[in-house]
């Protein structure tokens, strides 16, 4: 499938200003559903925009926005260098959770008004974008959302003050949710995979749980953690996902 991935939409945030997003859908003419794509602390980077690329290649209008568009000007991509990780974190820590979640609202908004999309709804998201992938997930108009190893859920320390809801509101859950897990990755253990977990079944929601001998950023297709087999059978569970959902 041709895509069109040159073009960015400037979604106004209440409050926040514009948030550049970046678009990637089939270049035919249609309808399809629409996946709200949750990068990780570095922005658009070129293997996000891969991501991205594969998913709206399956028939998916996929829009990627600007986690960090307060504090950095539009276009900025972080490296994957100790500079770039840096500022990542740093800023992760420093923008409120109110604020992601205001993001989200704008963007799913944004995102179902596109003339190619269908008004059906997904998220996915890696890293940062994991959980930010679940909070989107907490609007009603999102029907599944793929979260790959997912920081800072268990551990409720996500935003302004290290302090978020996020655990505590699993119950919202409409939409399926996918959640995938390296079992090597330092940033969430054993303990607070299971946090989640049990939370998610006392929440009663519907979800898909995967655990895989894989590092943190194993869909990354740079540097040394990627893992290629991984990636492709992560990609079978996400397109099942979301062909139960949004179709």
């Amino acid at each position: 499938m041709i895509l069109r991935s040159d073009e960015t939409l400037d979604v106004e945030v209440p409050g926040a200003g514009t948030m550049r997003t970046h678009l990637f859908r089939p270049a035919s003419d249609g309808q399809y559903p629409g996946v709200l794509l949750f990068s990780e602390i570095y922005q658009v980077t070129a293997p996000i925009r891969r991501l991205a690329a594969m998913l709206a290649g399956q028939g998916y209008v996929v829009a990627v926005p600007e986690v960090y568009h307060e504090y950095e000007p539009a276009g900025t991509v972080l490296a994957y260098d100790p500079a770039g990780t840096d500022r990542g974190n740093a800023l992760k820590f420093t923008k409120p959770v109110a604020a992601y979640d205001a993001d989200a609202q704008a963007a799913l908004t944004a995102l179902a008004a596109h003339p190619a999309c269908s008004g059906r709804l997904a998220t996915f998201g890696v890293c940062l974008g994991g959980h930010l992938a679940y909070r989107a997930a907490l609007d009603p108009r999102v029907s599944a959302a793929a979260c790959f190893y997912a920081t800072d859920i268990h551990s409720g320390t996500l935003g302004h003050g290290r302090c978020d809801d996020s655990l505590a509101r699993m119950a919202a859950l409409q939409g399926e949710a996918m959640f995938v897990w390296g079992r090597q990755d330092p940033h969430v253990p054993y303990a607070g995979r299971e946090a989640i977990r049990t939370a998610l079944e006392a929440a009663g929601t519907r979800y898909e749980w995967h655990e895989v001998n894989g590092q943190h950023a194993f869909l990354r297709d740079e540097g040394p953690r990627y893992d290629p087999a991984l990636f492709l059978q992560a990609m079978d569970w996400t397109l099942a996902l979301f062909r139960r959902n949004l179709f």
